[in-house]
């Protein structure tokens, strides 16, 4: 078997057998087919495709390319959630505890900010002291104790897909549908999940920025996960404009801790609880959603939630009584507001720009190794729908550096539109998507 023939008939858009997967990736972690070849089969695939028996063989073989993590000996049930990526979104830094409230174990393998959209560690280890990169035992442990652990992805777990991540990367493969979904199926099946709740995002800050698009990935999220014994549910999101009012590492931190006690942004409460809710179903906590949104908000009331949160901050290294000192406080010292250009009504604020821009504040990177700060970001003041004034500050931004801030303002200044009348509510759920 040689890579250059399986290269050849993927381009050609045959259909590769299970064999023929496990020969090219087994090949590449094992260091003995080059990266050039990969990349070649990559973008064969972003243009050819893959049939859903393809998808779920190179999630498969993924998978098997290391270690799975065994949770047994740990009560379930174990249902996990996983988002596409947006710019603000800071859901599973509620939802994971919340799950744990209802008594469901949420064994959560997160990843960091590329490009325009955040990480989950990264906001995470804005709270000092917080450990991400715990091992195997660490990671049972916790899980047991607080209800779910937040971990990053180690060398040994799918070294697969570290490997074919970083390619497509910069080989201009990202948004392959295939591939996405042998991504983030085979680390969701690696970290012990059960079940999975999905938050398949699509918009401006989106990686899918049409509807279809964001439905054809959930249907093979959706399908490939069946395959491989997972329950899936998939909810499709807007993902057109920042999620919640701050987007950053330490402000989405305090954001959440606003959701966790009933007082976050309305977005951002609503397509929280919608994932909860289904993360309640799946968990065989709730009939339905709307049994399942009823019983959580139930739970955000007790405030039980917020008191795991601080207790897995505890757990994972952090002091919640100096995050608490710090909420509200801990801000970059280069600082500056952007003011509303025109009066009139928000009518949209674009991701994407926002996303981009904050790159340059230093809340994201556009490299692997790049580092990024924990107290830059933006504040909303004004979102869309607000009646604003000119002159009025809409938002508030920090910097790492001044140059970020700088190169910065123009972008975030262009993200605003401006209307003469107040535009229509946005529909934030747009479907629910299972197996066929």
């Amino acid at each position: 078997m040689r890579a250059v023939d399986i290269i050849m008939d993927k381009r050609a858009g045959k259909e590769l057998s299970r064999d023929e997967i496990k020969f090219l990736i087994g090949g590449y972690v094992a260091g003995e087919i080059p990266d050039y070849q990969v990349s070649a089969w990559a973008m064969a695939v972003f243009f050819k495709g893959m049939s859903a028996r393809e998808t779920a063989a190179l999630t498969e073989v993924m998978l098997n390319s290391g270690k799975v993590i065994d949770l047994s000996g740990i009560a379930g049930p174990f249902v996990d959630k996983h988002s596409t990526g947006g710019v603000g979104d800071k859901t599973s830094l509620v939802l994971a505890p919340l799950a744990a409230a209802l008594g469901i174990k949420d064994p959560m393998m997160s990843g960091r900010a590329l490009g325009h959209t955040g990480g989950t560690l990264d906001k995470l280890e804005a709270i000092p002291g917080f450990r991400t990169g715990l091992s195997v035992d660490e990671f049972r442990k916790i899980i047991a104790s607080d209800g779910f652990a937040m971990t990053g992805q180690t060398k040994d777990i799918v070294p697969a897909d570290r490997l074919l991540y970083a390619l497509r990367d910069v080989t201009g493969t990202v948004e392959s549908i295939p591939l996405i979904t042998a991504s983030i199926l085979s680390k969701k099946k690696a970290e012990g999940a059960e079940a999975l709740v999905l938050d398949v995002k699509y918009g401006s800050g989106a990686f899918m920025k049409e509807a279809a698009e964001g439905e054809k990935l959930a249907q093979s999220l959706a399908d490939t996960g069946a395959a491989l014994g997972l329950k899936v549910i998939a909810l499709l999101t807007d993902m057109d404009e920042p999620l919640g009012n701050k987007v950053g590492n330490f402000l989405e931190v305090e954001e959440s801790l606003d959701c966790l006690e009933g007082k976050g942004a309305d977005d951002l409460m609503e397509v929280t609880l919608e994932l909860a809710a289904r993360m309640a179903v799946l968990g065989g906590k709730a009939k339905d959603a709307k049994d399942g949104r009823q019983i959580c908000e139930k739970a955000l009331a007790s405030g039980k939630p917020r008191e795991l949160f601080l207790q897995n901050v505890k757990s994972q290294g952090g002091d919640p009584k100096q995050l608490l000192e710090l909420r509200g406080n801990y801000r970059s010292e280069i600082t500056t507001e952007i003011k509303a250009a025109k009066s009139g009504f928000i009518s949209r604020i674009d991701a994407w720009k926002v996303g981009h821009a904050s790159v340059q504040l230093g809340v994201g990177r556009n490299r692997t190794e790049d580092k990024v700060c924990p107290t830059a970001g933006v504040q909303f003041h004004a979102k869309r729908g607000s009646s604003v004034t000119a002159g009025d500050a809409i938002m508030t931004v920090w910097a790492a550096t001044e140059e970020g801030l700088k190169v910065s303002l123009p972008q975030l200044a262009d993200a605003v539109e401006y209307s003469g009348k107040a535009p229509e509510k946005r529909k934030l759920i747009l479907k629910e998507i299972t197996a066929r």
